[in-house]
């Protein structure tokens, strides 16, 4: 009798957003349709990676601002048309790199199993593959059977993607949107144990912080006086610095404690230590092995954040253009 509540209830949500939040999905979706799928999938991302450390960061964020805008459905892969600009030309993506990596696997996966495994999927596991690939082990399970939308807006991107100057109200809010706890929120934002963050994302902390040109007083000086050294103005667009100071290329805890010390790079980072409760939870994911067993978790359910299952979208022959 409850299960056919919960369908009853799932179908009635079907008329509202079009999808059920990772219901539908399951292990080892493509068993029987594509059986080497996630073995190609895994392969071709560990060759990326031995040519490019960078890349999971990047797929991690590309799968990050994937979900967030229309769920996990590979809509950020899309390219813009001459009537449409597609989220990855809105101003929040136009760094994102990684595309060219999915497109690669993408063709080797059409090549075994034509028009079976979708873009979304292959994101997803791909993201997962990549930043596994220094455990030598799968640092998560993926659940599999997303299907990929048909429709990819850049002013979805712009409202839906939670933005690096955010304040705890606003992240909070932006992460309950797409079902996501605060607990979620503190634990995602770990990801920020790889990859760098543009100077013009978090100057103003450094130059102009309330328009007075002052500093933010919630970043440690030292930190700030080194940030200074190499993002030299508020102009500056160009410059990269790592987002977890000596440990950018490592997917470890790192992040904590040196946020914990004032030195989060953005102001989303130091907003986590305005409330009581965000800050004790990045207290507790200081230990590593608890923070690796609260991603692998807090990953799962952002990767069924409004998937399309089912007869929902469909299996894109190539993931920068709708069938």
């Amino acid at each position: 009798m409850k299960i056919r509540i919960s369908l009853v209830i799932c179908v009635v949500l079907l008329g509202f957003l079009g999808v059920c939040q990772g219901g539908n999905l399951r292990k080892n979706f493509y068993r029987n349709s594509c059986p080497q799928a996630e073995d190609i999938i895994k392969n071709k991302t560990q060759q990326h990676v031995s040519s490019n450390p960078d890349l999971p960061a990047k797929l991690l964020r590309m799968h990050f601002h994937d979900c967030f805008v229309r769920g996990c459905d590979a809509s950020v892969l899309l390219s813009s048309t001459a009537s449409n600009t597609a989220e990855r030309d809105a101003i929040p993506n136009l760094s994102l790199a990684g595309f060219d990596v999915i497109d690669d696997i993408k063709a080797a996966v059409e090549a075994k199993c034509p028009k079976t495994v979708s873009c979304a999927d292959i994101l997803t596991l791909a993201t997962r593959d990549a930043v596994s690939v220094q455990f030598n082990k799968p640092l998560w399970k993926v659940l599999t059977g997303r299907r990929d939308g048909t429709v990819s807006k850049s002013s979805e991107a712009l409202i839906n993607i939670p933005a690096p100057f955010f304040n705890f109200t606003q992240l909070k809010q932006s992460f309950a949107s797409k079902g996501l706890t605060l607990h979620d929120l503190v634990v995602l934002t770990g990801a920020h144990t790889i990859g760098v963050g543009h100077c013009n994302l978090f100057s103003n902390r450094l130059y102009n912080f309330t328009g007075k040109g002052d500093q933010d007083p919630s970043l440690d000086p030292t930190y700030a006086a080194f940030l200074k050294t190499k993002c030299k103005s508020l102009s500056d667009t160009t410059t990269r610095v790592e987002m977890d100071p000596d440990s950018s290329s490592n997917f470890d805890s790192h992040y904590y404690p040196n946020l914990l010390q004032k030195k989060g790079l953005f102001q989303s980072d130091a907003a986590l230590l305005t409330n009581e409760q965000s800050s004790d939870i990045a207290s507790e994911l200081v230990n590593q092995n608890k923070f690796f067993t609260e991603f692998a978790q807090s990953m799962k359910r952002m990767g069924a954040i409004g998937v399309l299952t089912g007869s929902h979208g469909e299996i894109r022959n190539k993931c920068s253009v709708v069938n």
